[in-house]
């Protein structure tokens, strides 16, 4: 049994502010088990009572994790006063208080994006430390060799005198490649081909750790995987 008031509830479930909670329960918009609630203060059990906000059942849950499938032109921010972010995707009935990003794309940058508000989750995922795999599609200007492909075995040593960690590099064909690595520094992998003076036409992330970008989810698509964390190998 889980009791929590019933305004706190409603604004954590959904993402509207506590305000706004407090003022849809007084207005009449919320029902308890089938009745209009206008107490705001009123102790639910967040996992056994029903609670409908407008047409929408609310269920409890302590984490949601959703896969986003990015397009080009928006950036990865929670908010932003005049650009598109990629929580402005996320539909209505996904929305929660804390949701933020896991990790980031570059703007042009497409494919997966892991979206949660498990702090410790994201946490884990970008850690340098867990050494999780991200797999990313690039199209580039020109061709790879055999002599590229070791130094990305071997760890590429950025412009700036960083030296990445071992990535793996596969010739795709027609100037196409994959990418996988385990860190993700600012523009890293664009960074890594101009080295080589290559550069990127379009790059696109397919897989974070075990979980990968679905083939039947749209640019601009999320869906729920309700248990994440069980994907992830860590």
């Amino acid at each position: 049994m889980k009791k929590e008031r019933l305004d706190k509830f409603l604004s954590n479930q959904t993402g509207i502010s506590r305000s706004e909670s407090r003022t849809s329960i007084k207005r009449g918009k919320v029902c308890v088990n089938g009745v209009a609630e206008r107490d705001f203060s009123r102790l639910i059990d967040s996992e056994t009572d029903i609670v409908v906000f407008g047409e929408r059942q609310i269920s409890y849950k302590r984490y949601i994790y959703l896969v986003l499938n990015k397009p080009a032109g928006i950036i990865t921010a929670s908010t932003d006063k005049t650009r598109k972010t990629v929580l402005d995707l996320v539909p209505a009935e996904y929305k929660r208080r804390g949701l933020t990003p896991v990790g980031r794309l570059d703007k042009d940058t497409t494919g997966l994006l892991i979206i949660t508000d498990d702090g410790d989750f994201a946490h884990r995922c970008i850690s340098p430390k867990s050494n999780i795999e991200k797999s990313y599609i690039a199209e580039l200007d020109g061709d790879i060799n055999s002599d590229i492909i070791n130094d990305f075995k071997n760890g590429v040593v950025l412009a700036d005198g960083y030296k990445c960690k071992p990535a793996k590099l596969y010739d795709m064909g027609n100037k196409t490649v994959r990418i996988v690595i385990t860190e993700g520094k600012y523009h890293q992998i664009k960074r890594m081909f101009g080295v080589f003076s290559l550069g990127v036409n379009t790059l696109k992330r397919e897989s974070v750790g075990g979980v990968g970008l679905p083939k039947d989810l749209a640019p601009g698509e999320c869906v729920e995987v309700p248990k994440m964390p069980d994907l992830i190998i860590i």
